[in-house]
């Protein structure tokens, strides 16, 4: 495999893994792998601008690139809303309704991939349009998901001053629930257009 060609899903792939890295710390339950798994986590999340980034400069935006992009991002929104669910952070409807979403949308982006669309290109209205792809919908969801992810890491760091923490974590609380909202909202121009797509 020529890696030059193949960076940015090489990225794309690669990120999952610093993911599951940060995850395995949190169930250390020391300050130091609370740190390294927060440090691990942006850097995560973080990976996934840079493959997009590869892909447009080098030209490297394929149907399988953007496969998996979005499963990359699956995997990883799933893994820490479920581990969050299983330490007690979050309620586990958090997670029921990030797996849920997932399987509803990509079921039906898999069937835009076999009409020749790409995954948010089965969009054909403004407002589809812009809840799925335009850059505030998609920026707002990550910046309020990663945010969550991020401080709820803080707020559960061993040795955290209790004051500091409970504030932190009512942040965190408010936008985990401002992401899962995001995360129901951008499905549904997604199920209201797969109708074309069944004809």
């Amino acid at each position: 495999m020529d890696i030059k060609k193949n960076s940015a899903n090489i990225v794309s792939v690669v990120r999952v893994f610093v993911a599951f890295g940060a995850i395995a710390l949190l169930f250390t339950q020391t300050t130091k792998s609370y740190i390294l798994s927060f440090v691990l986590t942006a850097i995560a999340f973080s990976m996934d601008a840079v493959d997009g980034y590869l892909a447009r400069k080098f030209g490297q935006a394929s149907q399988l690139g953007a496969v998996l992009d979005i499963m990359g991002d699956r995997i990883i929104e799933a893994i820490y809303w479920i581990v969050f669910a299983v330490l007690g952070w979050l309620p586990v409807i958090f997670p029921i309704i990030c797996v849920s979403r997932a399987f509803l949308t990509d079921g039906i982006r898999s069937v835009a991939l076999t009409k020749g669309m790409t995954p948010f290109g089965m969009q054909t209205t403004q407002w589809g349009k812009f809840i799925c792809a335009s850059k505030l919908m998609k920026t707002s969801y990550a910046v309020a998901k990663v945010a969550a992810f991020m401080l709820l890491i803080i707020a559960y760091t061993p040795g955290l001053s209790e004051c500091y923490a409970h504030c932190i974590l009512k942040i965190a609380i408010i936008l985990a629930w401002i992401a899962i909202i995001f995360c129901v909202v951008r499905a549904i121009p997604v199920v209201a257009e797969s109708g074309k797509l069944f004809d």
